[in-house]
């Protein structure tokens, strides 16, 4: 189906591996000009080497916890592509353990890049947003409705980003802009087969049997895919959809049962 998103032009943080890439990957496929960001400049620019052979990409490596990454990333794709219609909040990794091992810094930092990345670029991208009368999509996980005592920072993180994700859709709406938020289950990135690997270690099992035993535990059929997650991104920013405003959709295979 035609999402009617052909022309427009988008910025897509953490888009160097995983969910990211796979909707960098998506919207490029779709005709979306793409300004692709993360630190990982190496990788970016091998990606928009292969994205450009469908839409116009281009690669900006930059730390998003630098107070003005969000500002020099927002002139950089409107300078590239002379506008900026959607901005895909995905870049954040948060760290995992006891808490009681967790340091002040280690929440610091979660916030640093997740949050406030996401609060920064939001802001960064209003005007032209405003402009084209664009739309949001932030990628932040089921984490924040379900409490994990080895995810204490990426949980609390997590939360606070529904709440702006619902809070920032009031003058979005005022504004002509859409903002709507994803929230991934377990998917097939190179975190989860870190984590699926470590499971296997500690318990003295082979891979598959750990991938096994985590379904068996999560009870939910299968592990996602980036993929999955790209489709629907690419729905959420599609003027058919353009009546989901606020919204926090849960794309995890079935494994969130609250209401």
């Amino acid at each position: 189906m035609d999402q009617g998103l052909a022309g427009k032009a988008a910025i897509v943080t953490g888009a160097s591996r995983g969910i990211g890439l796979a909707i960098a990957e998506k919207l490029a496929a779709e005709g979306v000009n793409v300004l692709l960001v993360a630190r990982s400049a190496g990788e970016l620019y091998a990606h928009v080497a292969r994205l450009s052979r469908q839409t116009t990409c281009a690669a900006f490596a930059i730390d998003l916890r630098e107070a003005d990454a969000a500002a020099k990333a927002v002139a950089a794709a409107i300078a590239r592509f002379g506008r900026l219609d959607f901005l895909v909040n995905n870049a954040g990794a948060t760290k995992r353990g006891d808490f009681a091992a967790l340091t002040d810094d280690d929440f610091l930092d979660g916030f640093a890049l997740k949050f406030h990345g996401t609060v920064r670029m939001t802001r960064a991208a209003w005007a032209a947003l405003k402009e084209s009368r664009g739309a949001i999509v932030n990628i932040i996980g089921i984490g924040g409705r379900m409490a994990a005592g080895d995810f204490t920072i990426g949980g609390t993180v997590n939360a606070a980003l529904f709440n702006f994700t619902k809070a920032i859709a009031q003058p979005a709406t005022r504004d002509g802009i859409r903002v709507n938020g994803i929230n991934p289950g377990w998917i097939e990135t190179d975190r989860l087969k870190g984590r699926l690997a470590q499971a296997a270690k500690d318990k003295g099992v082979d891979e598959a049997t750990a991938r096994a035993q985590a379904l068996a535990d999560l009870k939910i059929a299968r592990f996602g895919q980036p993929a999955e997650i790209a489709e629907l991104a690419a729905q959420l920013l599609s003027p058919r959809f353009a009546y989901v405003q606020g919204a926090l959709i849960d794309c995890d295979g079935g494994l969130t049962r609250a209401l």
